[in-house]
């Protein structure tokens, strides 16, 4: 459970870096740049620890995916950019992509063990 809370801090921090580059291009703000940096920093550092017991696949995947599907739910939100049609088919294709690696690192775990018996 704690790796997977990494893994949450992780996905808060990239889009906190990613929506703060935004604000920093916006209004050219230093601490918008120093958060950025920061929060990208640490959204790599807890991410490496995240994936000590989380599959690599599966924490990259959740991690840039969720982070993809949030930061554009809250760039429509904060920046008034737009929503389409096509940008809401690529987020659920997105979340199917999500739950498919998931679903099929669980179905290999559980080949692996009955294997090892």
């Amino acid at each position: 459970m704690f790796y997977w809370i990494l893994l949450a801090l992780a996905i808060v921090a990239e889009i906190t870096g990613t929506l703060s580059l935004k604000w920093a291009s916006q209004d050219d703000s230093l601490a918008g740049f120093i958060l950025m940096m920061v929060m990208i920093s640490l959204s790599y550092i807890f991410l490496a620890f995240s994936v000590k017991k989380i599959a690599l696949g599966v924490a990259y995947a959740m991690w840039e995916g969720v982070g993809i599907i949030l930061i554009t739910i809250f760039s429509v939100l904060l920046f008034d950019e737009t929503l389409s049609v096509s940008k809401v088919v690529g987020l659920a294709i997105l979340i199917s992509g999500i739950v498919l690696i998931k679903t099929g690192t669980l179905k290999n775990k559980t080949t692996e063990v009955q294997h090892g018996v």
